[in-house]
Formats: structure tokens, C-alpha cells, sequence
């Protein structure tokens, strides 16, 4: 009788088990325990990439690397320009990103809780009032508007391309962090603000 060939099949506990090649309760088995491992494994690295850029980048810093990549990018596609009205226009906006971030500033200045984007952690409470009504990130809608005014400035799609990136950027690396600094801090408080307001508008 010729012995059949064998294979190794490594269990759970990390021991390999010599198993015949025509054994059918094992292949889907060993596929999918793979898989899971290396499923398991990029979402490791994902979460260790985020948490090295997490509250790493200000995001008054963040707002001047988007503004002048956006002016170096080159004019693929040119926006159309709203006449003699266009500095205007984006000046309008500029100036009611401007106030939103202000309003936001005196906001957490009157509750005497920190500003400081890199230190959630640090806050004393937590603001619900004021523009914080309206929306959990006034500041960075304010940012956002700026650089929108901006890119309708330079009247360039690639510009333009470039606001889903800056919000992407900040909800990932940013936003998500504070939110789960301040949920830590305070609770089912935070829950029910976050529930009942949203993240941007």
C-alpha cells in the first residue's frame, strides 16, 4: 500500500498537524484561517498608521499646506470666474469661514476649556452652546470654507479637487481622535451631542 502524500495544517494553537491530501474537512478551513490572519494583519497596520498621524499635524498647519498645494497644483481644467464680482464673491466666503472658526474660539473661551487641537484630552468641558449647536466642528468648517473661497480664487478644478481630500484627511486624523478622547472624558454626555448634532453640518 502506497502511503499518501501528507500535508501540514497549522491549528490555533500554533501546531502543525500532518493531515492526507484528499482529507476534505480541512481546505476551506485552512483558506479561510489565512485569510482572517491576513485580514487581521492590514487592519494592525492600518490602525497603527492612524494612530502615528492622529493629533500629530495642527490643523491651522494642515490648512496652509492645502492652500499652497492648491495654488502650485496646475490648471488641468479652468473654473469660469464670476466677472468683476469674483474677489468679491470669494471674499464673502473667506470672511464667513473667518467668522464661523471665531465664533467657535469664543465659544470654548467663555466655557475656559482649552483650544488646543493637538490635546483633547485636556478639556475641562464639554461646549455644546453657541455655534456649537449647529455643528460639533465650527473651526474646521471654517477652515473648509476658507480653502473653498480659495480654490474659487485660483478658479482651477484641481484646486477645487483638493477640499474632499482636506476633509477626509481631518475627519481620520483629527476629528475621530477628539471624539474619542472626549467620549472617554465625558461619557454618555458626549454620546447623546454627538447624536443630536452633526459632525461638519
Amino acid at each position: 500500500m502506497i502511503p499518501l502524500p501528507v500535508k501540514q495544517v497549522w491549528c490555533r494553537f500554533g501546531q502543525a498537524i500532518p493531515v492526507p491530501w484528499n482529507d476534505a474537512r480541512f481546505p476551506s478551513r485552512v483558506v479561510s484561517m489565512s485569510g482572517e490572519s491576513a485580514m487581521g494583519s492590514t487592519e494592525h497596520s492600518q490602525k497603527q498608521t492612524r494612530s502615528k498621524l492622529a493629533l500629530k499635524v495642527p490643523p491651522l498647519i494642515l490648512l496652509a499646506v492645502f492652500a499652497a498645494v492648491m495654488a502650485l497644483l496646475p490648471e488641468v481644467v479652468a473654473l469660469p470666474r464670476l466677472g468683476s464680482w469674483h474677489v468679491w464673491w470669494c471674499l464673502v466666503i473667506a470672511l464667513l469661514g473667518v467668522s464661523i472658526c471665531l465664533a467657535g474660539v469664543f465659544a470654548f473661551r467663555q466655557a475656559r476649556t482649552t483650544v488646543d487641537p493637538t490635546r483633547p484630552a485636556t478639556a475641562t468641558s464639554l461646549v455644546v452652546r453657541g455655534i456649537y449647536h449647529h455643528t460639533r466642528n465650527p473651526m474646521y468648517l471654517g477652515f473648509l470654507l476658507a480653502l473653498l473661497a480659495w480654490a474659487l480664487y485660483l478658479a482651477k478644478l484641481s484646486a477645487l479637487a483638493g477640499l474632499p481630500l482636506f476633509v477626509w484627511y481631518l475627519t481620520v486624523f483629527q476629528i475621530k481622535p477628539e471624539e474619542s478622547a472626549l467620549r472617554e472624558r465625558f461619557g454618555g454626555d458626549f454620546d447623546a451631542y454627538a447624536a443630536a448634532v452633526r459632525r461638519w453640518l
